[in-house]
């Protein structure tokens, strides 16, 4: 894989940014992708917060946990699937969580060990190509948007 943007410099400076923006909860979203381009989606069952979204693998950052750990940890709860790299920095995007809390959300390109997705979360998968990831939100297709310029 290229040469990672994700530096300790730059952890620090989105931490301390996120605390002077008033962010209240942090989360890591990881974008994989598979040999064909496309990109691992999940679908937020429909009696859950935002039912029936489809998203990146992601969840919450716990106290004492770095923003790598998190989405190391995240990605395994959630897909089963091993993080073997992370790439690059994708931006973030902001938001209420469920409870009201201002969110931001930090997205990281991943390469990752294993193929079979076990899901724990949702209650569906796909990989996807251009036109299914138009069923993600907006904040998300933003997201992947700079992947793409990124991997050309």
């Amino acid at each position: 894989m290229t040469s990672s943007t994700v530096t300790p410099a730059l952890l620090d400076d989105l931490t301390s940014t996120a605390v002077r923006d008033g962010v209240e909860k942090a989360v890591v979203g990881a974008v994989i992708a598979d040999p064909d381009g496309r990109v691992l989606l999940l679908r937020r069952p429909a009696d859950d917060y935002l039912g029936g979204l489809w998203e990146l693998p992601s969840g919450g950052v716990e106290p004492g946990e770095t923003l790598v750990e998190a989405l190391r940890r995240e990605v395994a709860e959630e897909t089963g699937l091993t993080v073997a790299d992370i790439g690059n920095y994708l931006g973030h995007f902001d938001y209420r969580s469920g409870s009201g809390r201002r969110t931001r959300q930090y997205n990281f390109t991943t390469t990752v060990t294993g193929h079979t997705v076990q899901l724990s979360e949702h209650d569906a998968h796909q990989w996807a190509d251009d036109e299914q990831q138009t069923q993600a939100s907006s904040a998300v297709q933003a997201v992947l948007g700079t992947w793409r310029k990124t991997a050309a």
